[in-house]
């Protein structure tokens, strides 16, 4: 994309972020003369036209959004396929690079860098905007400090209609910020937003992800089915106020929840407050924030239908019974009765009570532990207990080897149906993958490299090279070949093409030692051509183009002015002129005139001899001494 135009506007520098759906460049508007960022969705998304529709009316949506901690969004494009977006370009760092730097941090400063956050996701809200990608890489900070939310409207255009489903929905969002209703059915609203708020929040105070996982499936299964622990467990000291904030927004059911991120802001700055005051422990506001209610666990398909049949017995057997019809006073055969009755209650309470048993108990019986043994001893334990096997999609583990049990759903010691199913996933070992060869690749085909190749880009070193030409990676950190967990950050050395030579001054001096030298620096020295000098030897350099002192690079060419030395002219013999004739003619010639008389000299001003002698070659200017007589 680099150097491209799109829609005769906006010209395409380099590439300064890359994300799942789309990347991002530094950008010239060309109309208005200013520096953008380009959001551009890969191919694959783009040519879906519904997708695109959809993309378009929510980037109108999000560039109505008009608040001081929000990514402005100035221009929609589709530009022969390539669908985009013209953003404000933030130069800074993002809330990722503060928390790798600070967290855990305290809590005054977590709940300072939440504020401006909550306060874009509470105008959006207000605006009918989710965001449901909140996350720290979408939070920018710029060098002035300013705290800016991106990526308004772009994941709700992508989900806007779309419903996960367990047979191939699409879910949508970064898996360690999902709320569960998301990973559930699909569908959000602002509460979403919260929940991942308050995700971040917890990163902030503990620099730690409240659910790990070795792969995205069992993340998204702790946000459904575990609740996110108080951040003082991993950070003693915290206010109980500061884990109850978490617990409120960071609820499993989304009505226990703040109703969207304004209310959130406004408990935000309640704990805030209290801090300032150095309150330690606030029992009103911890209970003010505390949820009431425990979400829960959400039930699979089997597990619902048993409920609604409990609840249907249920309600069965503990309805009141009709009031007794009125009965006529008698003897004896009343109290026959009132033993029958007696007896049937009796045998009902029992039957009710081995009903129950069944029910609750006597069908089930406990999953064998089968964790780490080898899929044929497993199959073999679970078959000797009455259990049916299914194996699922295998899984990485850091700790269980290749080929042996990573984990049983049910899990061990869980109750399952007698003869039931258990299913078995098997692990494939710890997750590695090698870092690609990546010389000679340009930094931007170096990060899509890394990207398919599950490691994550780091930082980029620029460097001088006199082998790989500008632009290209000389190497990476770590090497090529070497094999890593996934994610891992990989470092690029960057050319900076040959290092610039500063032009050293020849001038006067011997032109061969100075071609020499510019070979040596990679320069193109040429002799350009060749002159007489009075003043610099033969062989000696009279002038440089570019002169002493320019910068250069490899390959530029620097011509020289050789000098062949001063021009040599023949002495003409003046021998018998008068001497006004012979130092006219000399002197025509270039040459200096010095008389003196010679021996004997009679006074008659004629020419007896001359030195040099005449037929000699000598420098134009030199000086000829004549003899009178």
């Amino acid at each position: 994309m680099t150097g491209r135009v799109l829609e005769g506007r906006y010209r395409i520098g380099p590439r300064i972020a890359r994300g799942g759906m789309a990347s991002v460049y530094e950008a010239t508007d060309i109309r208005l003369d200013r520096t953008v960022a380009i959001k551009i969705m890969h191919p694959g998304l783009g040519d879906d036209d519904e997708f695109a529709a959809r993309f378009v009316r929510e980037a109108r949506s999000a560039a109505r959004l008009s608040h001081p901690n929000v990514v402005a969004v100035y221009d929609q494009g589709d530009d022969h396929g390539t669908v985009f977006l013209a953003m404000e370009l933030i130069d800074g760092i993002t809330l990722r690079d503060v928390i790798r730097k600070e967290a855990p941090m305290p809590p005054a400063r977590a709940l300072a860098l939440m504020e401006p956050v909550l306060s874009a996701l509470a105008a959006a809200h207000r605006a009918g905007l989710i965001h449901r990608d909140v996350k720290p890489e979408n939070v920018l900070i710029a060098d002035d400090g300013r705290v800016k939310v991106a990526d308004f409207g772009l994941a709700r255009a992508v989900s806007a209609d779309t419903q996960h489903t367990a047979t191939g929905g699409v879910l949508i969002g970064t898996v360690s910020y999902l709320a569960p209703e998301l990973v559930i059915d699909g569908r959000a609203d602002a509460r979403a937003d919260v929940y991942a708020a308050g995700v971040v929040l917890f990163e902030l105070l503990t620099g730690a992800k409240p659910h790990e996982g070795e792969t995205p499936i069992q993340v998204a299964y702790k946000h459904v089915h575990d609740d996110v622990p108080a951040p003082s467990t991993l950070e003693p000291g915290l206010p109980p106020y500061v884990d109850a904030l978490v617990a409120r927004a960071t609820a499993r059911d989304r009505s226990l929840r703040p109703a969207d991120a304004g209310v959130l802001l406004h408990q935000v700055r309640r704990v805030t407050h209290a801090l300032a005051e150095g309150v330690a422990e606030d029992p009103e506001l911890t209970q003010d924030l505390t949820p009431l209610l425990v979400a829960p666990p959400v039930p699979d398909g089997d597990q619902r239908e048993e409920t609604r049949d409990l609840e249907r017995t249920t309600r069965l057997r503990t309805s009141p019974p009709p009031p007794p019809a009125p009965a006529r006073r008698t003897g004896r055969p009343r109290r026959r009765r009132g033993l029958l009755a007696t007896v049937l209650a009796v045998l009902l309470v029992a039957g009710l009570a081995v009903g129950s048993w069944w029910f609750f108990d006597g069908r089930y019986t406990s999953t064998p532990g089968v964790l780490g043994m080898t899929k044929a001893a497993a199959a073999q334990k679970l078959a000797d207990a009455g259990l049916e096997v299914e194996y699922g999609d295998q899984a990485y583990s850091e700790t269980v080897p290749a080929g042996r049990v990573v984990a049983t759903d049910p899990a061990p010691g869980d109750q399952v149906l007698d003869g039931g199913t258990v299913a078995v996933t098997i692990s494939l070992g710890k997750e590695r993958y090698d870092v690609p060869k990546l010389k000679g690749l340009t930094e931007d085909e170096a990060q899509d490299a890394l990207a398919q190749a599950h490691l994550a880009y780091g930082t980029t070193k620029d460097r001088w090279s006199d082998t790989v030409p500008e632009g290209q990676v000389i190497t990476s950190s770590p090497k090529a070949g070497t094999t890593l967990r996934p994610d891992a950050a990989v470092d690029l050395v960057v050319s900076k093409g040959p290092k610039p030579v500063r032009l050293k001054d020849w001038v006067g001096k011997d032109a061969d030692d100075a071609l020499a030298w510019l070979r040596a620096k990679g320069l193109d020295g040429k002799v350009v051509s060749e002159e007489y000098s009075d003043t610099v030897a033969d062989g000696g350099v009279i002038s440089m183009d570019p002169p002493s002192g320019t910068t250069l690079h490899r390959g530029d060419a620097v011509q020289l002015v050789v000098s062949k030395g001063p021009e040599l002219v023949d002495v003409p013999s003046v021998r018998g002129q008068g001497v006004d004739a012979a130092t006219q003619t000399l002197e025509g010639l270039g040459f200096h005139v010095e008389t003196r008389q010679a021996p004997g000299s009679l006074g008659l001003g004629f020419v007896f001899s001359q030195d040099p002698e005449a037929g000699a070659r000598v420098p134009r200017g030199s000086t000829i001494t004549l003899n009178l007589i």
